[in-house]
């Protein structure tokens, strides 16, 4: 299993109703609105790499109201 934070930048007033929508895609644990450089960081978990991958391009990038995605794999050194 892969879990990532994926942190949103959303147009403004936005981070409210991305992170509820977020929140309902399966593969996301969690989904929150928070303040500073980004507003909404999500935590999301698939199988591979690439199941991760196609969740963030497929399903969250696809929410309306975000403007930019960063994705930071969990690693377990």
């Amino acid at each position: 299993m892969v879990q990532a934070y994926i942190l949103i930048q959303t147009e403004v007033g936005k981070a409210s109703t991305v992170a509820e929508i977020i929140s309902k895609i399966p593969g996301v644990i969690q989904a929150e609105d928070v303040t500073g450089p980004y507003d909404v960081i999500v935590r999301a978990q698939a199988e591979t790499v690439d199941d991760l991958g196609r969740l963030v391009v497929a399903r969250v990038q696809q929410v309306e109201g975000i403007t930019r995605t960063l994705t930071c794999p969990v690693v377990h050194l």
